[in-house]
């Protein structure tokens, strides 16, 4: 097993998905949940809601500039990101919930308007790149796109329509990201040791299976045999082959036991802290870590320099921020009507009368 907090499983395969779930918690979708509707629990709902509130079922909001957004787009917009995301089912009921949902929908709605041609041509391009990856995805589940489609109640025109959104906003938001801006996150992550990278190698004398997490040995008998591998070491022996004999770590045994150029954030702590402060090219006594012991020689300590790679991924990230920045300061300017219940904080529990002032819950 590597030193690897993930183990090295990537944990999203499409690109539309992390597109997805970036801008959902770009804006903080589920941050109002739990809160009750003003006069009541949540209702059943967003349709119900509306119409037992006694408020128009039709157009729930209106926006500046003549906008507006009818009950049928809105659950339409609510629905496909259930698709994407199923987990929010739990919350469709939330005033809270459905409130950050029509700020998302009327910012995307007026970001998106202002894109210029060159930046909606580009983001055609990807949106037809990713229907038909999302296509052939869903495609391949149980029932076909047609079930899910039909399990969401939304058509495939409504994915589009978000896809569209989402990428024309996106876009627009990079667009404003300046190479200073980029530079600037570059040093101060790269301060904060975000980007550090190293070459280990290491000989895992690990406590469990790797594949099957049964009992290999107990702690006494791991160290006595990282023991072992680290005088054989210090004899003169073979890195590489020892790595092969003795190591437990099947991503690393058959390579020398080497991870180059990797990402030190990604290791458990204390192999972490080890390739981060040992000397170099130095074989170490074994490294304790919740795997086992690990003999270990850091080869090489670097940061990751700022590439074409990194450079897309922080002005995505800094886009992500300049756009939740964007709907929390100017979504209350851009909203003229909200026909959508209103959230309402549950009251803070009061001291019962045996309670003497200084044990009564602070003011929050």
């Amino acid at each position: 097993m590597s030193p690897n907090h993930t183990n090295n499983q990537p944990m999203y395969s499409k690109k539309w998905i992390l597109s997805m779930v970036a801008l959902l918690l770009a804006f903080s979708v589920l941050s109002a949940c739990g809160k009750k509707s003003e006069g009541g629990a949540a209702s059943a709902s967003p349709s119900a809601t509306a119409a037992a509130s006694g408020k128009p079922t039709d157009i729930i909001a209106t926006y500046k500039d003549g906008g507006k957004i009818t009950r049928a787009e809105f659950d339409a917009f609510v629905s496909t990101n259930k698709m994407f995301s199923p987990q929010i089912a739990q919350f469709l009921a939330d005033p809270g919930f459905q409130q950050n949902m029509l700020k998302q929908m009327v910012t995307f709605r007026v970001l998106s308007a202002k894109v210029d041609d060159k930046t909606k041509t580009e983001a055609d391009k990807q949106v037809t790149e990713q229907m038909k990856a999302i296509t052939d995805y869903f495609s391949k589940q149980e029932g076909g796109m047609d079930k899910q489609l039909k399990d969401n109640n939304i058509e495939l025109k409504d994915i589009e329509s978000l896809m569209k959104m989402s990428f024309y906003t996106m876009g627009s938001m990079e667009n404003k990201i300046t190479d200073q801006q980029v530079q600037d996150a570059y040093n101060e992550q790269a301060a904060a040791h975000t980007f550090d990278i190293a070459t280990v190698s290491h000989i895992l004398i690990s406590l469990k299976d790797a594949a099957t997490q049964k009992d290999l040995r107990t702690k006494d008998e791991a160290l006595a045999r990282a023991k072992e591998v680290k005088g054989k070491l210090d004899k003169g022996g073979d890195f590489a082959a020892l790595a092969k004999e003795y190591s437990d770590d099947p991503g690393s045994k058959d390579n020398g036991g080497t991870y180059k150029d990797a990402d030190i954030n990604q290791w458990v702590p204390e192999f972490k802290s080890a390739a981060s402060t040992l000397p170099l090219n130095t074989v170490s006594d074994p490294v304790e870590s919740s795997f086992g012991y690990h003999v270990m020689k850091v080869e090489s300590r670097s940061t990751k320099p700022l590439d074409d790679t990194m450079k897309t991924q922080i002005k995505s990230d800094l886009a992500q921020k300049a756009l939740s920045e964007f709907a929390e300061k100017e979504y209350p300017n851009l909203v003229e009507t909200n026909n959508l219940p209103k959230p309402t904080a549950t009251p803070a529990p009061t001291a019962s009368p045996a309670a003497s002032p200084a044990a009564s819950p602070a003011a929050k």
